[in-house]
């Protein structure tokens, strides 16, 4: 295994084991990979021509273009903007947008809909940190009471995590595997279902009197947990160290 993915992937179990404010460990592993390649595509890798070649053929997700946009380096934006839009320009527009005949326009605003540079990029390290984590789990004795002290894992990256597991490890191996990541993930749910119905009925006049316990951002978490923790502003981010 790589140093490049073992390290981010240790740090991140061991962050979330300690504060469970820091909740799932792969989002936290998504968001940091989100973060620096912003701040790349916005810094040094702006002006690289192999980069630049690529940036002008994928572009940017809605998602992307809005958290580059609030960076506030409208000057590196508007420099990959204009070598983008004049590809764009060579390859569908050009004037010919709703006249022409072919399908080539077609094709070529269809492919960069569904293409972005920075959700590319993340995506294949962070497939290789899933991996990681599967793989520390199976050959590392010291992770497995890092994973086991989770506070929960999103059913996104759950699912992913059982995916990889699946085709790693034997049936032995998975059922084990399965059994304790489903724990954190069945513990933490029905916790989180608890909170809630409490925060359901304390709009109930007849619950005005009682406490709120732990249900006051149960709605957060809740979204947190069914669709994960994603794109957020990096000062929101805890214990950007990793």
């Amino acid at each position: 295994m790589e140093q490049i993915y073992t390290i981010p992937v240790n740090e991140a179990f061991e962050e979330s084991a300690a504060d469970k404010e820091c909740g799932c460990p792969f989002c936290r592993l998504y968001n940091k990979l989100e973060d620096n390649e912003l701040e790349l595509i916005l810094g040094a890798s702006m002006m690289e021509p192999d980069i630049r070649i690529k940036t002008n053929k994928e572009g940017f997700c809605k998602t992307h273009y809005d958290m580059m946009f609030v960076r506030k380096n409208r000057l590196g934006m508007a420099l990959t903007l204009e070598s983008h839009l004049d590809e764009l320009r060579g390859d569908i527009l050009d004037g010919k947008l709703f006249s022409s005949p072919g399908q080539k326009p077609m094709k070529r605003i269809a492919a960069l809909e569904e293409s972005c540079y920075v959700c590319k990029r993340i995506e294949f390290n962070f497939a290789h940190m899933i991996e990681t984590a599967v793989l520390l789990f199976e050959s590392d004795e010291d992770f497995r009471p890092k994973f086991s002290a989770q506070p929960y894992f999103c059913l996104p990256h759950y699912r992913r995590m059982l995916e990889v597991a699946s085709k790693r490890m034997d049936k032995k191996e998975f059922a084990e595997f399965e059994k304790l990541a489903s724990s954190i993930v069945n513990g933490y749910m029905d916790t989180l279902k608890e909170d809630v119905s409490w925060f359901c009925k304390k709009f109930d006049y007849r619950y005005d009197e009682e406490p709120w316990y732990n249900s006051k951002d149960a709605v957060e978490r809740a979204i947190k947990f069914l669709r994960s923790d994603l794109h957020r502003p990096p000062e929101q981010k805890k214990n950007k160290k990793f």
